[in-house]
C-alpha cells in the first residue's frame, strides 16, 4: 500500500541514497566493473531526470561476475561505512539481491518488519545472470530460480505481506503461514534453499549466452534482456550525476510497465514506506 512521506523526510532519504550511489559508482570506476540501472530508477531517469517524485530507493545491477567483485571490494574498501546484507552473509535475509546499507541508519519496511536482520538505508543491488538461449531451457531455469526464491521467502518470513482484502487474500495468507510452519518444523535449511536458488540462477554462468536476467522478481520474465539490447550502455541524467542504462532500456521497461512514461494514478504508486526509519548522523546536511 502506498503511504506518502512528508516532503522533508523523503528529500533527506533520497539525498542519503544518492550519496550511497556515488560511493557505488566510485568503486565501479576504480575496479572497472560493468553496472547499469533499471526498474524504477530507469523510469525516474527517463521521466523525471532523477527520482520518481514519491520513490524511496535506487536499483542497480551488475552481471554476476562483476556483482561478486563489487561485494568483495565494498567489504574491503568501505567496511567501516557500509554493511553488505544478503543471504550469503545472513541466512535470515529472505531475498536474492544485496542491500548495501549505510551503518548508523535504520530502514525497515513493513514487509520485512519481522525478519531477524539489521536493516539500514540501502542501495538495492541485483545480480544479472546468463540465461539459456533455448526457450524451453530458459523457462525451466526461470521456473526453478523463481520457485526457490519464493520458498526462501516463505522459510524466512512467518507472514509474507500480501496486499488486498477478501476471502482469496485471506486464504493466500493462511497458505503462506502454513507453508512457513511446515518448512520450519521439518527443518528445511535457509542456506540450502538459497543455494538451490542460486544454482538455478547461475546455471549458465560458464556458458556464453545471448541474454541476461534477474529471474527472482514478482514476474520471472520481467527482467530478461538481450545482450544486443543491453550493450553498448548509454548514460542518462539522474539528479546531479549520470548513470548507465541498457542501450534499449525502453524495451526492457515495457516488459514490466507498458505505459511507463505516463504518471500512474495515486492508488497505483508504490514505495517502501518504512515501519522503522532513522537517519542517524546523516539526517543533518
Amino acid at each position: 500500500m502506498f503511504k506518502e512521506y512528508d516532503d522533508s523526510t523523503l528529500k533527506t532519504l533520497q539525498r542519503i541514497e544518492l550519496g550511497i550511489l556515488k560511493d557505488f559508482l566510485y568503486l565501479c570506476g576504480k575496479y572497472e566493473l560493468t553496472y547499469f540501472s533499471f526498474a524504477g530508477t530507469a523510469i525516474g531517469a527517463l521521466r523525471h531526470q532523477g527520482f520518481i517524485p514519491w520513490d524511496d530507493d535506487i536499483d542497480v545491477c551488475l552481471p554476476r561476475k562483476d556483482y561478486e567483485k563489487f561485494i568483495q571490494a565494498a567489504k574491503e574498501e568501505f567496511g567501516e561505512k557500509y554493511t553488505v546484507m544478503n543471504a550469503e552473509y545472513d541466512e535470515n535475509y529472505p531475498l536474492t539481491t544485496t542491500r548495501w546499507m549505510l551503518k548508523g541508519t535504520k530502514f525497515r519496511e513493513e514487509a520485512l518488519r519481522d525478519i531477524d536482520c539489521e536493516l539500514g538505508i540501502f542501495l538495492d543491488i541485483y545480480p544479472f545472470d546468463n540465461v539459456s538461449d533455448d526457450d524451453k531451457e530458459y523457462r525451466k531455469q526461470a521456473r526453478d530460480a523463481w520457485f526457490w526464491s519464493k520458498i526462501l521467502i516463505l522459510r524466512c518470513m512467518p507472514e509474507p505481506v500480501i496486499l488486498g482484502s477478501g476471502f482469496k487474500v485471506a486464504a493466500e495468507r493462511a497458505v503462506c503461514k502454513a507453508a512457513h510452519l511446515f518448512l520450519k518444523v521439518f527443518g528445511y535449511s535457509k542456506k540450502k534453499i538459497y543455494q538451490k536458488c542460486k544454482a538455478a540462477m547461475t546455471r549458465y554462468q560458464d556458458r556464453e549466452t545471448g541474454r541476461l536476467s534477474y529471474l527472482c522478481d514478482t514476474d520471472r520474465f520481467w527482467n530478461t534482456i538481450e545482450k544486443k539490447d543491453l550493450y553498448p550502455l548509454r548514460q542518462e541524467p539522474f539528479e546531479d550525476i549520470k548513470l548507465n542504462f541498457p542501450n534499449h532500456i525502453e524495451k526492457m521497461l515495457s516488459q514490466m510497465h507498458p505505459d511507463f512514461m505516463t504518471l500512474p494514478p495515486a492508488e497505483k504508486r508504490k514505495n517502501h514506506y518504512p515501519y522503522q526509519l532513522d537517519f542517524g548522523e546523516y539526517g543533518r546536511e
